[in-house]
């Protein structure tokens, strides 16, 4: 499933030439519109390896949960540490749950 991007929360990197998204995406789909704002080229075309959510300074890229993992409104969203990452995942029903992984070993 293609990123989905919230374009309210979308700041296009403060208009870099190439945003963070762009420079991350290892299919080279993520770019800016007209309008300024993150988009992906090619949905079809997309992973789903989630690099984009992930470095997105703003979170304004949320990644799409196929329907045989969450439904429609379920939430997958990291936050990126400097040592570890956390998912919270959000069901259908709201409930929270959070994981925490170390990303580099001391």
């Amino acid at each position: 499933m293609p990123p989905r991007v919230n374009p309210e929360k979308c700041d296009g990197c403060n208009a870099q030439e190439e945003p963070l998204c762009e420079q991350v995406c290892p299919g080279d789909l993520m770019t800016l519109n007209e309008s300024g704002k993150a988009v992906c080229r090619e949905n079809s075309d997309c992973w789903d390896c989630m690099s984009c959510t992930k470095i997105c300074p703003v979170g304004a890229i949320e990644t799409r949960m196929p329907y045989q993992l969450g439904y429609h409104g379920a939430k997958l969203i990291p936050m990126v540490g400097t040592n570890t990452i956390t998912w919270t995942s959000i069901d259908i029903n709201k409930k929270v749950e959070r994981f925490r992984f170390k990303t580099r070993i001391d």
